[in-house]
């Protein structure tokens, strides 16, 4: 997530200050990235550095505004016309997991996969009720209703939802791959022991009885 340019896309519409920011911010993305007030300022400070905003002032409370730069505009629409690169995709800590657990003798990992399917299904139920709310015309607490915050929480619960269904589809193909594999080792396990008889069998020897004359 891009909070550099998040911020930026808030200070290209004025100036604002710190808690400004956060609230807007989280508004428009219905808090499914939270922010404190922290991570604004020390991000408004990098960008500041970078020249891309410029301090704009203060209130009579002394909350220190800033603007957007020129350079700052340019850096969003570079921003808004560039795709997002699949080169280095974000480190996904479920992928992780698995990837560790079936690395690691003593992990259940069809426990895992079960575990987190219960957990993503929830997840996916929660945000269809927050769609439904959301299409009802439902206000959110703390955020001030507007078509546009309206659209943009719609548009992360698409998202979320999206990303949670293809969550699932992998999990259920784990799961296959997991007893593809199990299969896989019963039958090299099964083939093993039937050679290691074999050999045994052939390497024991031969009793012949006596040759009776007529």
């Amino acid at each position: 997530m891009s909070i550099r340019h998040g911020l930026l896309a808030l200070l290209d519409q004025g100036p604002r200050y710190g808690y400004q920011l956060r609230t807007e911010f989280e508004a428009r993305t219905g808090a499914t990235w939270p922010l404190n007030v922290g991570q604004v300022y020390t991000t408004l400070s990098r960008l500041e550095r970078d020249g891309l905003v410029e301090p704009a002032g203060e209130d009579d409370e002394g909350h220190q505004f800033y603007a957007a730069t020129d350079a700052g505009r340019d850096e969003l629409r570079t921003w808004f016309d560039t795709p997002v690169p699949r080169t280095n995709p974000p480190r996904d800590e479920l992928a992780i997991k698995l990837a560790m657990a079936v690395t690691v003798p003593g992990v259940d990992v069809s426990a895992v996969v079960q575990g987190q399917r219960r957990h993503s299904i929830k997840a996916l139920q929660d945000y269809t009720r927050l769609k439904g709310r959301a299409l009802a015309g439902e206000k959110r607490p703390g955020v001030m209703p507007s078509d546009s915050n309206d659209l943009a929480w719609l548009l992360v619960l698409d998202q979320l939802i999206f990303q949670t269904e293809a969550e699932i589809r992998w999990l259920d193909h784990c799961e296959t791959r997991l007893a593809q594999q199990a299969e896989l080792l019963q039958a090299r396990t099964a083939e093993a022991t039937r050679t290691a008889e074999a050999a045994r069998g052939g390497a024991a020897p031969v009793k012949r009885g006596r040759r009776l004359r007529a």
